[in-house]
């Protein structure tokens, strides 16, 4: 019997203890830990290149490739032209006609992109893993055939076999969808849009509106819903949606898109109350597909969720036993964390002899618009739902110091959510410069089960924004059971 009583054939059937399909950061972990604890591992992944497709990828996924890395590297490029403008309040003299060049900063992060894929590269071999390049298809529960580039094909025979290939952008099923853009060529085009229409609300499509609108794109944002950022407390995405506003992204709430045409050298976008918006640029970001078709998966008994994520019991095992799978190609919390930590909770279980589970509980996430949004730990509607007692909300809106010189019209806001009943602190929230590092303590503090009394009970650092929250002792609001709001 394999680890965990999964039927095996014999061992000297096998070529690897353990073979890995996709080298992104959760395949990359899994496959190291795995080596770590004595196991002979193989990871296959496509060529490496910048823009995804079904014939190309690279070792290192879609976060260091075409994700999160090259994302908070535009990121910090968009952000300069807001701090040239605050500068003058201080003393600064900003000359005018300060310029941007697009290509130099591609240039510029394809270099270090391509450093970061030789790094995990270099990681894998050196702990003993052996990376192939090709394209993996499951042949039975223990056989993995490799298609590579030149027509040829292997197979291989592994106890183990992990499915880490992460999702894919999806576009819009709508006439023209073929002239829009995803994320991936979002990140790579020969040259920024001097106009850009950004289809979506969720934390991509926000954070690319406020990363061109940064470089001097004029941006619109169409999404279907009142306020972007659905999923998130709506407190907060209010405030997002206002920021957004106050740093030139023209938003379209409660608009659909019905067709893009090509009208010489423009784009002409249809909207679904008969407007029409003419630009240079359409990027869809309305959501993302696990990348699970042409791996043999169902032909194989593993089963699928209508997204076509793979469905992973409580230790990320599929329906077939020698089958598991981590990250977003199982549709959890599809964050480059989790992945990593699933990767690791996984070769504890399958090699190290800790049978152990993935905790999703209190995940801290951010969103790196300008300023940046950080939660951990339930919203406000979450909250009321899970509370013993009534949810006693605490909420403090301030203008940031630097703000005070500057003269940005741009507050922070923070938001406690305590649970009456035990005292617990259930969610934290904020909107404003440095939230994703302050919450990422912050989230320490509720995986530990804190109490409001323990947050009043520490000392802040002066002066911080991150001291409000050990100091905020007013009530805003309290909230049944029932969703009544009540005052303090």
């Amino acid at each position: 019997m394999a680890e965990n009583g999964a039927a095996a054939a014999p061992e000297e059937a096998f070529d690897f203890d353990l073979f890995t399909i996709g080298a992104g950061s959760g395949g990359v972990r899994a496959s190291r830990t795995a080596a770590n604890f004595g196991a002979k591992v193989a990871v296959v992944e496509l060529p490496f290149a910048h823009v995804s497709s079904e014939s190309a990828g690279g070792v290192g996924g879609t976060c260091v490739i075409r994700g999160c890395v090259p994302k908070k590297i535009l990121v910090y490029a968009s952000m300069f032209s807001a701090e040239f403008q605050d500068s003058k309040n201080f003393g600064w003299n900003v000359p005018d006609g300060i310029t941007f060049e697009w290509k130099r900063l591609i240039a510029n992060k394809d270099r270090e992109i391509e450093r970061l894929n030789g790094i995990y590269k270099r990681l894998l071999t050196g702990s003993g893993v052996t990376i192939l390049e090709g394209r993996a298809s499951l042949v039975d529960d223990h056989t993995v055939e490799v298609s590579h580039s030149d027509g040829s094909s292997k197979r291989y025979r592994a106890k183990h076999i992990l499915v880490a290939t992460g999702s894919r952008a999806v576009r819009l099923n709508v006439p023209g969808k073929e002239l829009a853009i995803t994320s991936d060529e979002g990140l790579n085009l020969d040259e920024l849009p001097r106009r850009c229409v950004i289809v979506g609300g969720g934390y991509i499509a926000v954070e690319f509106a406020g990363i061109y609108s940064g470089m001097g794109s004029k941006v619109e944002l169409l999404y279907r819903k009142k306020t972007p950022l659905r999923g998130f407390d709506d407190e907060m995405r209010a405030v997002v949606a206002r920021n957004l506003e106050n740093r030139g992204v023209h938003l379209r709430p409660d608009t659909n898109v019905t067709k893009i045409e090509k009208v010489g050298g423009e784009l002409k976008v249809s909207i679904d109350n008969g407007g029409e918006i003419m630009t240079d640029a359409v990027l869809f970001a309305v959501g993302r597909k696990p990348k699970t078709s042409g791996l043999n998966l169902e032909e194989l008994g593993v089963e699928l969720d209508k997204s076509g994520a793979i469905k992973v019991d409580e230790y990320s095992r599929s329906s077939v036993p020698s089958v598991w799978a981590i990250g977003d190609v199982t549709n959890r919390i599809n964050l480059t964390p989790v992945a990593l930590m699933e990767g690791t909770c996984f070769a504890k279980t399958a090699f190290g002899g800790q049978a152990t589970k993935p905790d999703h509980e209190n995940v801290a996430r951010a969103v790196f618009c300008q300023p940046p949004l950080a939660v951990v730990g339930l919203s406000e509607e979450e909250a009321v739902a899970a509370a013993k007692g009534e949810v006693a909300v605490y909420s403090s809106s301030f203008t940031p110091m630097k703000n005070t010189i500057s003269g940005r019209q741009e507050k922070s806001v923070m938001k406690l959510l305590v649970d009456t009943g035990d005292d617990r602190v259930l969610g934290v929230a904020m909107c404003g410069p440095d939230a994703p590092e302050i919450m990422q303590g912050i989230s320490v503090a509720l995986k530990g089960g804190a109490t409001k009394a323990q947050f009043d009970s520490t000392v802040g650092i002066h002066p911080t924004a991150a001291e409000e929250f050990v100091t905020m002792r007013s009530v805003a609001r309290f909230v049944t059971k029932s969703g009544e709001v009540r005052k303090p």
